[in-house]
């Protein structure tokens, strides 16, 4: 339903401009908005219009005009205290409540429709359907990006995106839950253009939400058919979760490039359990220590490299040395030969989905 501030703006537009009062109740006779200080004396005249079969009427020289949403009557407009015609101008009024009212209508049956094709909430029937009765196309090619906005910014952050991000009726931007937006992009039909349609995007999610703090934003891959949206959605949210777990400080997550990630995010946690014992030969990580655990990664970001890592590190190459072996010795894993790195690197990104999976989700 369209907002009682849309409404406001409208009247006091109107107001401003036709000089003019104004008053929108509800088919109750509820005040919904009004340009003056006390508009209760018209709640009993509009509840008993609302009741009769004139879609006009003249009451006590005010102009009362029904606003309809296909055959439901929505509201009930009340124009007068004007020198010029107040009945022209109370239809024009009408004619333009009731078209917002519409537009506002499709609008929420379009994002309904969106949500649920987004969480598998439609069978096939129904969403080719009811693409057709929404005028959304069903062969086009599709990618659906999500914003990471946080419970206290979600409606600030949907409504920056729904302003600055998209084209118009072929794009939508909506939230299934408290903490991200969703936006779903139609993309050109040319395969060459839609990387940089893409970035494109990005950057206009970036623009848009330059004033509110660090924002991440995942996607997934390209969809061809309507009815594969929830799969780009899919995996658009698991790399968001991937993202978070392994690159906290990546703001740009493509599903297609999450690696090794993707297949740890999807172990079994008994699994991980059982390989981290093995691996660390039943002692709990946190045990190494932080200096241990800095120069490990400190080590990896340098390809094994012991020379550069020392340098880096500022220590002595024997320093760095002893502490590689004094690791071989707790844990029987040489980092300096490829196939044990790669373990050891595996290893601390189980337990970093391990810790993740525990804080979120059991």
């Amino acid at each position: 339903m369209i907002s009682n501030q849309i409404i406001q703006s409208v009247i006091n537009g109107t107001k401003n401009i036709a000089r003019v009062e104004l008053c929108v109740t509800d088919e109750s006779g509820n005040i919904v908005c009004s340009t003056l200080e006390d508009p209760s004396k018209f709640s009993r005249p509009a509840s008993g219009f609302a009741q009769s079969d004139e879609d006009n009427q003249e009451i006590d020289g005010w102009q009362y005009f029904k606003i309809f949403d296909e055959l439901t009557l929505e509201y009930i407009l009340i124009v007068g205290d004007g020198e010029d015609d107040v009945y022209t101008i109370g239809r024009m009024t009408a004619f333009q409540l009731t078209n917002l009212v519409v537009a506002y209508r499709e609008r929420f049956d379009r994002d309904n429709f969106v949500k649920n094709l987004l969480l598998d909430n439609l069978l096939l029937v129904d969403i080719y359907g009811r693409a057709r009765k929404l005028r959304i196309r069903i062969n086009s090619p599709r990618v659906v990006f999500i914003a990471d906005s946080g419970p206290e910014r979600e409606s600030a952050v949907l409504e920056m995106l729904r302003q600055n991000v998209g084209n118009g009726t072929r794009d939508f931007v909506t939230a299934v839950d408290e903490n991200d937006v969703i936006i779903v992009r139609e993309l050109s039909d040319n395969p060459d253009e839609r990387d940089d349609e893409i970035n494109d995007t990005l950057k206009q999610i970036n623009q848009a939400l330059s004033g509110s703090g660090d924002i991440r934003v995942a996607y997934g891959t390209v969809v061809q058919d309507l009815k594969e949206v929830s799969r780009s959605y899919k995996e658009a949210r698991m790399a968001m979760d991937v993202g978070r777990i392994f690159n906290p400080d990546k703001k740009v997550i493509p599903y297609s490039r999450l690696g090794i990630g993707r297949i740890i995010y999807q172990l079994p946690m008994p699994l991980c359990r059982m390989f981290i014992n093995e691996t660390f030969r039943g002692l709990n990580p946190d045990e190494l220590g932080e200096e241990m655990i800095s120069t490990i990664n400190h080590f990896f970001d340098n390809s094994l490299n012991v020379s550069e890592t020392s340098r880096k590190l500022f220590i002595h190459r024997n320093t760095l040395v002893y502490r590689l072996d004094k690791l071989q010795r707790t844990t029987g894993l040489d980092l300096r030969t490829f196939e044990d790195a790669i373990t050891f690197k595996i290893a601390l990104m189980v337990v970093s989905y391990m810790k993740y999976m525990e804080d979120n989700v059991y």
